[in-house]
């Protein structure tokens, strides 16, 4: 049984509004480790190919994205050690460093939508847990989660709960200057309307959304991108897209980069790769690809 809430209201007055951004876009190209999940030596199943030359560790991924002639890396939290320490992550920070390359961000997998207790506190306490290790490696943002509907609960006591949950961690990044993104993961923001819903009434300059191209299954994704993106403060970008009752379809990375350029998006986009294809073969013509669009 669900402990009832009392939380206020959705929409207060002074409601988030898009980000201000003067001047025209400023895309840096990134790529998501999550590209390479099946091919990590601390990943929780065993790395696909066998081979040694076909896993890697975080350091080789870094070495991998400036080899790509990327801007940034996104170091998923899910790759790291499960020992890792201040010595782990400032070695990271440092390797980053040489090899010219910025951490753009880290992820995390949480959910938010707990009510108060236990439960709840150790998501909240995860995050910050990441928001400490973030803000020693360097990294400006972090990839948050909501969650799903809990059982016994409304979708919007659901709502309610996971906006102040995530102003609470706001409030302990922002001390750290640390960017906290919402996907768009389903859950109670598989809708966009739903999403920005709870994106507005945040009441924090450290939180945006974090924009995974991939994610909407609407009648028309690509809309509904172009609706998201003035709150973008991260941008993650898949190689397919699946509209409402329809198959997965090949992503029309023009028309994406134009929509976070028409909304004068500043910022890392970073390729997150989830399609059938060999990574090691698909990865860098996308990134090629992303770079021409991106510098056009």
């Amino acid at each position: 049984m669900v402990t009832a809430v009392v939380l206020p209201a959705i929409l207060p007055a002074d409601a988030m509004e898009p980000i201000a951004r003067e001047g025209a876009a400023r895309l840096r190209l990134s790529l998501a480790a999550y590209s390479f999940r099946d091919y990590f030596k601390t990943a929780s199943s065993a790395p696909k190919g066998g081979a040694a030359d076909r896993t890697l560790d975080l350091f080789q991924f870094i070495d991998y994205c400036a080899e790509q002639g990327c801007e940034g890396t996104e170091l998923t939290s899910y790759y790291f050690p499960a020992d890792v320490d201040e010595a782990y992550l400032l070695r990271i920070r440092r390797h980053a460093f040489v090899r010219g390359i910025s951490i753009s961000g880290t992820a995390v997998g949480n959910t938010f939508t707990w009510p108060r207790g236990v439960k709840r506190d150790q998501e909240m306490a995860h995050v910050k847990l990441w928001i400490d290790r973030a803000a020693l490696m360097g990294a400006p943002h972090i990839r948050i989660f909501a969650g799903n509907r809990q059982e016994g609960m409304s979708l919007a006591e659901s709502k309610a709960i996971c906006i102040e949950t995530i102003e609470e961690c706001c409030e302990y990044a922002g001390r750290q200057g640390i960017f906290l993104g919402l996907e768009n993961h389903g859950g109670i923001v598989a809708e966009p309307d739903d999403l920005l819903e709870i994106v507005r009434a945040v009441q924090s300059p450290w939180f945006g959304i974090n924009l995974d191209t991939g994610n909407f299954h609407t009648p028309d994704p690509y809309a509904d991108l172009a609706r998201c993106a003035p709150y973008a403060v991260n941008a993650q970008v898949k190689v397919e897209i699946q509209a409402r009752g329809r198959t997965k379809e090949a992503a029309d990375l023009a028309r994406l980069i134009q929509i976070l350029k028409e909304s004068r998006y500043q910022g890392y986009v970073a390729l997150e790769y989830e399609a059938a294809a060999d990574p090691w073969v698909a990865v860098p013509p996308a990134l090629r690809a992303l770079k021409v669009l991106m510098t056009a």
